[in-house]
């Protein structure tokens, strides 16, 4: 009988791995040797000491990300990592931490998340490495539990201590985390849940005494509503020539908070310390097309198999699969009140109020009074609204002599507040005095004000600039019933919602058939408690 032979051409095709090197990535100054980056003492302590075998992908990582200046000292303070979801951040971030405890001698360590349970896992993922028995109850790694010297388990609190002095504590996210404590390193996971700058000011802040602190940011790409991540991400791009064209509608320093924060806030342009290492799909991919899956996965073969991936892109929504899974970034926010993409299509760069032309400014303060902001809401010659926030501050002090030096500017109808129950409410006796021209708004025209706005914004029939403290709070705002109807809600909004609140105010006023200025806020008994 002839014998049959299997042809070579039915072979398996070899599994198909991902991207050890990011598409976007600050280069090295000089070639990275064991004289020249941490990496490689990081890597043989996870090998060696950890038992943890690392990923190609993080041992690039590693050796780029913690490269050494001339003088010794790490090159960058602040490091941002773009990958997709479940690739293996938490494991880096593990091996990070305890490296920094053991070998490098930091004290303290501060590992943080939006949401203190992603945080507490990525630390109790270190304590178990840590406190790992084998099958017959002996340590797995006894050098690191010899110098443990407790694991702090209360809620809030949570904490591993080394006899060295080391710790590794985690907080939640918020604008108390870290306050009174002087961070070593800081972990900040899923840094796109950032939608304000004030978790990122009260962490990272505490590595200011700190001259060889490191903070490493590592998510998965966000929408509009990143903030803190879209800043970072600008302005590393910026410094490598904007490879994505990212730069080319805004300036980054729009996205910094308040006038008044710019200063504190703002990187200098000049500045090298920040490094970014972005594996994602380039702009423009398919969402089916594997090799944008192996540049923006690069556990793709190692952790992540195509056919994992093959279904999410089957049954995701699109902008889910291109975030979660390609790390790209959506223009617009992948929540809110609004219909997806229909603010963002609002948005015009060469939009205004003509010169001359009639239109109201309004006024909001953000529901724990740390900031108050003021919009001009008026007409534009195709008829459409045009809304815009020409000033944005902390406090509440300087909203009246700002506004008392416009009151006689050429168009201006009224200013319009929310005059009972509402945090801004407090300020219009002063605006009174001061003879500015008040519009009130509030009682039983709160509700349709805020149901025509969405209607003009689901219409297309408002226009706005690219103004971050307005689409943030546009792309965040929750709601809640009144009545019939419903308003936005300051205080259950993640971001402050004061911004939008002021808009829909301005717009309604615009709408109504005269909108006058009345003498006194304290004549209408039918305004309600919002």
């Amino acid at each position: 009988m002839a014998r049959l032979h299997r042809s070579s051409s039915t072979r398996a095709a070899p599994a198909r791995l991902g991207s050890e090197t990011p598409r976007i990535f600050t280069p090295p100054l000089r070639p990275l040797t064991p004289d020249t980056s941490l990496g490689f003492s990081v890597i043989e302590f996870a090998e060696v000491v950890l038992k943890v075998s690392l990923f190609p992908w993080q041992r690039w990582l590693l050796v780029h990300a913690l490269e050494l200046r001339v003088d010794g000292g790490f090159r960058f303070r602040n490091v941002v990592v773009l990958v997709a979801r479940q690739n293996g951040k938490s494991t880096l971030s593990q091996v990070l931490a305890l490296w920094f405890m053991y070998v490098y001698g930091y004290q303290l360590v501060l590992g943080t998340a939006q949401d203190l349970d992603t945080a507490e896992e990525v630390w109790q993922g270190a304590v178990d490495l840590v406190e790992e028995l084998d099958e017959d109850e002996r340590p797995v790694r006894p050098e690191l539990l010899q110098l443990r010297e407790r694991v702090v388990m209360v809620n809030g609190k949570k904490s591993l201590e080394l006899k060295t002095g080391a710790r590794y504590k985690v907080k939640a996210a918020t604008r108390r985390a870290g306050r009174g404590l002087s961070g070593d390193l800081v972990l900040l996971d899923e840094l796109r849940e950032h939608q304000s700058w004030d978790a990122w000011g009260a962490i990272t802040k505490t590595t200011m005494a700190r001259d060889e602190a490191m903070i490493w940011a590592l998510s998965n790409a966000g929408d509009a509503a990143s903030v803190v991540l879209r800043y970072l991400r600008k302005m590393a791009h910026a410094a490598l020539d904007d490879p994505d064209g990212i730069n080319s509608d805004d300036d980054p320093a729009a996205l910094l908070e308040h006038e008044a924060d710019a200063e504190e806030l703002e990187l200098d342009d000049e500045d090298d310390t920040l490094g970014i290492f972005e594996w994602s799909a380039p702009p423009g991919c398919d969402i089916n097309d594997r090799d944008g899956w192996a540049m923006a996965n690069p556990s793709l073969g190692h952790k992540i198999s195509e056919r994992t991936i093959a279904s999410a892109a089957r049954t995701d929504p699109e902008w889910v699969f291109r975030t979660e899974v390609l790390c790209q970034w959506s223009s617009g926010s992948l929540e809110g009140p609004f219909p997806p993409g229909s603010w963002e299509d609002c948005t015009d760069v060469d939009s205004a109020i003509p010169e001359g032309g009639r239109f109201v400014f309004s006024v909001d303060v953000s529901w724990d009074r740390t900031a108050a902001h003021v919009t001009a809401v008026g007409r534009r010659p195709d008829d459409l609204l045009h809304v815009e926030v020409v000033a944005s501050r902390p406090g509440t002090d300087w909203v009246l002599p700002w506004l008392v030096a416009r009151v006689d500017t050429a168009g201006l109808v009224g200013v319009v507040l929310q005059v009972k129950g509402a945090p801004v409410s407090s300020l219009l006796p002063d605006l009174l005095d001061a003879g500015v021209p008040v519009i009130e708004w509030g009682g039983s025209d709160l509700g349709p004000a805020t149901g025509a706005f969405y209607d003009l914004v689901r219409a297309g029939r408002l226009r706005h600039l690219p103004q971050p403290v307005l689409d943030v709070a546009a792309a965040t705002a929750r709601v809640k019933p009144i009545a019939d109807s419903y308003v936005w809600d300051r205080k259950a909004s993640p971001v402050d919602a004061a911004p939008l609140v002021a808009v829909t105010g301005g717009a309604w006023a615009m709408n109504r058939p005269e909108p006058r200025p009345v003498r006194s806020a304290y004549e209408d008994d039918d305004l309600m408690v919002v």
